[in-house]
């Protein structure tokens, strides 16, 4: 597997990716489960990230219908059309070796009662030990914050796995809570034992977008990403 390890971090390296790694899920399965059901089936997720450009992050704290438009091209059409790509990439390697290999949509919902996807990117990227889950319901990174967009790829190919996720380092911090516009977060901190909405109201964050729709604006937000301390230090 050393060999297959290799010609998957070189490809994503190839691709742009700032973080490439092998999340063990066996210990996360009914987080999984709870999520996607039949993705239990595959025990590792191949996992890259690409870091957001900070001129664009940072054009949210303007809250105009421009810096909207633009952060919504750059992280979601251009960012998610890049992680797809890749993830088809990855999995056409795997595959290759005889393994199964499901690529993840990079930001596509399934559920919207429970408003999510069929698999949780940020919990495949803790799982690898890239970050923490934030009072923001976000993957905090050390070095980059929050400002990372995340792809994975399932596997059943026994590739060399991390499954140390890093201990919370959000404090007493509450920037994202505080500057929430529908006051979506509770101010607790993640706990795996504890259910999504202990911590964040998604119907509120769902409702403010669909609010902005009816109103004809730019259904862009951001802003607790934006905020977030580890994402604003250079």
């Amino acid at each position: 597997m050393t060999d297959l390890y290799d010609s998957l971090s070189s490809f994503c390296t190839m691709q742009g990716t700032s973080y490439f790694g092998i999340a063990d899920l066996t210990s996360v399965q009914d987080e999984v489960i709870r999520q996607g059901g039949e993705m239990t089936r595959f025990p590792y997720a191949v996992v890259f990230g690409i870091k957001l450009q900070h001129s664009i992050v940072d054009l949210l704290g303007q809250g105009s219908r421009a810096a909207k438009i633009l952060y919504h091209h750059h992280a979601y059409q251009v960012i998610n059309t890049r992680l797809d790509i890749i993830s088809s990439g990855v999995a056409n390697l795997i595959q290759k070796t005889g393994f199964s290999a499901l690529p993840v949509p990079a930001s596509v919902r399934v559920d919207d009662e429970q408003i999510c996807s069929v698999f949780s990117h940020k919990l495949a990227a803790r799982q690898a030990g890239f970050g923490w889950i934030g009072k923001s319901c976000m993957l905090i990174t050390p070095d980059h914050g929050p400002r990372v967009r995340w792809g994975s790829v399932l596997t059943d190919a026994p590739l060399q796995a991390v499954s140390a996720p890093m201990e919370d380092r959000c404090g007493s911090c509450q920037a994202c809570v505080d500057i929430c516009p529908v006051k979506a977060y509770t101010g607790a901190s993640f706990r795996e034992e504890e259910p999504r909405e202990a911590r964040f109201a998604v119907e509120r964050c769902d409702g403010y977008f669909l609010e902005m729709k009816k109103r004809n604006e730019e259904p862009v937000c951001g802003l607790c990403l934006y905020v977030c301390p580890y994402g604003r230090k250079r």
